[in-house]
């Protein structure tokens, strides 16, 4: 999903996206990607993982108010569902994201 736009996969998708707001050199952001990982297999591809590289795309965090890592906000059509900053424990992410999944 890596290659798609930002803007075309969380406007256009009518599935749940959870954006990963994350940089190379974050510590807590490479914590978490086992538990994002595992998260979204155990959701059984109800919700799609898209990881936003800060660095990279500077515009998207400012339009989002991103601003520490790690970042994830929950989108489905565009509109933001949900949203939380900093380290998550699996079960936590889990529990959030089960809200949204039907």
């Amino acid at each position: 999903m890596a290659k798609k736009k930002f803007k075309d996969v969380v406007n256009q998708s009518d599935e749940l996206v959870l954006v990963d707001f994350y940089a190379d050199w974050c510590a807590p952001c490479q914590t978490m990607n086992p538990v994002l990982d595992q998260v979204v297999s155990e959701l059984g591809g109800k919700v799609k993982l898209f990881k936003l590289n800060v660095d990279r795309n500077p515009q998207v965090s400012l339009q989002f108010g991103v601003r520490s890592i790690p970042h994830y906000i929950l989108f489905k059509r565009g509109k933001i569902l949900w949203r939380k900053g900093g380290y998550m424990t699996k079960r936590d992410l889990l529990q959030e994201m089960k809200a949204f999944v039907s």
